[in-house]
């Protein structure tokens, strides 16, 4: 069989969107080419566990060419997309060209701090490992200086570590520093006083975890002050310069670590296409996921902007992608075989958060779950979800063993 003339399908991302749209195409009489800048695919829901020492990065992260080892059809390529020619139907890649039939735009996104430009020097994200890392290293790196550090108010400072941003990574992060400070870092460092640790989450709304119910916005936030986290709601940032926060309010907080967690806006190669655009740089998107004026070129995941039934955009989450990645793929098929393809509809499974050792909250089924039960949901549903049998067993053991020890095993500071 000659597979030239067959239809050509370029993926764009390997993240959650991308991913599962190559996997649905699976044995499909067509040529796929998935493109990303990395070579493996990460796991980004577990990413602060890598930055509060919890996991590896090879614990949550598979390299893309030994998951689709198996599938024929399907020819993957690393490297940067430079541009994309919409009407041409071709992709700039590293230099080269390659042509498309259909296009599958699954760039994921990217940090966004708001214009705060000195917090992409100054302060700490969680986008992908290498941030991740940066942040682990910071982190212990300040319990490491504090342990000499004669002054008391530049100790203080040292072990004071600010989150922005009260969404579900902001609180998972800051409810397992918490825990690695009270149960871990005790055990470290028997001769610091760790009573002056603060974890100080701030957060610009008046709630905790918008997008979830009310009941889970205040189980989150009984959850967390048990755990001595500093919350402040209500309180906007004004800047950091790598030892200060300011507030809005003309306050400070003396400290040496900002985790930014406060948004998220389509990946760089989103902002150079002449295409409509919503809030956060996410491209206009039919019910189909098609590009308007383009219905060859797909656009899922992140980088897409649709409103559910509510009349609310989709959120930014690894379980729309997901659904995406399953339309569009069905989408491509139909369209192949002279059909029109079909809208897409989002099914909620619901929503977790955990909020560190047996806490957690949960919205499953229409049922809201807080504390240990939540906590084992959220647990078994993330390991389900990890890529690569052997990941699921080193994830599973360590989890274990922390649970059972409160001890971390990967308190590493490394060359970045």
């Amino acid at each position: 069989m000659q597979t030239t003339n067959l239809p050509h399908i370029v993926i764009v991302g390997a993240g959650f969107a991308g991913m599962e749209t190559a996997r649905r195409l699976a044995n499909a009489p067509m040529r796929i080419t998935l493109l990303d800048r990395q070579n493996h695919h990460l796991f980004q829901p577990l990413l602060y566990q890598v930055a509060i020492a919890g996991l590896l990065p090879s614990q949550i992260a598979f390299p893309v060419r030994t998951i689709f080892r198996r599938q024929k059809n399907l020819t993957f390529q690393m490297g940067e997309v430079a541009a994309i020619d919409l009407d041409a139907k071709y992709i700039k890649l590293d230099g080269s060209v390659i042509a498309y039939d259909y296009l599958v735009l699954a760039a994921g996104g990217r940090t966004n701090f708001f214009d705060f430009d000195s917090l992409e020097k100054q302060g700490f994200q969680l986008k992908d490992i290498e941030t991740a890392v940066k942040t682990r290293n910071q982190l212990l790196s300040m319990f490491e200086r504090a342990s000499h550090e004669a002054d008391a108010e530049k100790r203080k400072s040292l072990l004071t570590f600010v989150i922005v941003g009260g969404g579900p990574t902001g609180v998972e992060t800051a409810g397992m520093l918490a825990e690695l400070i009270t149960h871990v870092m005790v055990k470290d460092y028997p001769r610091l006083i760790l009573s002056d640790a603060r974890v100080i989450l701030i957060e610009a709304t008046a709630n905790l975890i918008n997008a979830y119910p009310d009941e889970l916005r205040r189980a989150t936030y009984n959850l967390l002050r048990r755990k001595n986290v500093d919350i402040r709601l209500n309180t906007k940032m004004e800047g950091f310069n790598g030892r200060r926060v300011t507030l809005a309010d003309g306050s400070h907080i003396e400290s040496q670590t900002l985790i930014w967690t406060a948004g998220v806006k389509a990946a760089e190669i989103v902002d150079e296409l002449n295409v409509e655009k919503a809030s956060g740089g996410r491209i206009r998107v039919e019910p189909t996921l098609q590009l308007p004026g383009h219905p060859e070129a797909f656009v899922i995941g992140d980088a897409a902007f649709l409103l559910n039934g509510n009349d609310q955009p989709l959120p930014m989450l690894s379980t729309v992608a997901i659904q995406e990645g399953k339309s569009t793929a069905r989408n491509i098929r139909r369209m192949i075989n002279g059909a029109e393809p079909a809208p897409f509809h989002y099914k909620d499974p619901g929503l977790l958060a955990t909020i560190g050792r047996n806490a957690a909250v949960a919205r499953i089924w229409g049922f809201s779950f807080s504390g240990f039960i939540a906590w084992v949901i959220w647990v078994f549903l993330h390991i389900y979800r990890i890529i690569g049998f052997r990941n699921r067993l080193i994830v599973m053991f360590n989890w274990a063993w922390d649970y059972l020890f409160y001890e971390n095993q990967v308190r590493l500071i490394t060359k970045e």
